[in-house]
C-alpha cells in the first residue's frame, strides 16, 4: 500500500532517487491506494503545492490506472467533480457515493446541497 508521499514523488517527480523507487513499486502492478490516502494527496497538492484542481483530476486518475483501488469509480467520480467545482474533495468523495451507490447523504454543506439537488 502506497502513503501520501510515495504518491507525492511519482506525481511531482521532485526526488528521482524516491520517484524512482515509486515507480519500481507501481511496476509490480500490486499497489494498492485507498480513499482516504488520495484524499490526502488532493488537500496537499491544492494546499501546498497551489496545482490547479483540473490538473489534480487529471494526473491523479492516471495514476489511479497504475494502481489497485478498491473503489476507484468512486474516486474517479469525485476526482472529475473535483475538477469541476469549487467544493472540497471528501464533499466530492460524499457526493461520488450518492452519484455510484445511491447512499443518502445527510449534510449541511450549501454547496454540495446544491450540487445534489442538480442530480
Amino acid at each position: 500500500m502506497f502513503d501520501a508521499n510515495m504518491i507525492f514523488r511519482y506525481l511531482l517527480y521532485d526526488n528521482k532517487e524516491m520517484a524512482s523507487e515509486a515507480e519500481k513499486y507501481l511496476n509490480t502492478r500490486s499497489v494498492i491506494v485507498t480513499i482516504e490516502i488520495v484524499a490526502e494527496v488532493v488537500y496537499v497538492l491544492k494546499g501546498v503545492y497551489l496545482i490547479e484542481r483540473e490538473m489534480i483530476s487529471e494526473k491523479i486518475k492516471l495514476f489511479l490506472d497504475l494502481v489497485i483501488c478498491h473503489k476507484k469509480d468512486i474516486l474517479c467520480i469525485a476526482l472529475d467533480v473535483f475538477g469541476e467545482n469549487n467544493l472540497d474533495f471528501i464533499d466530492c468523495v460524499l457526493y461520488a457515493y450518492y452519484i455510484k451507490e445511491n447512499i443518502e447523504i445527510a449534510i449541511f454543506d450549501k454547496k454540495l446541497l446544491k450540487l445534489l439537488s442538480i442530480n
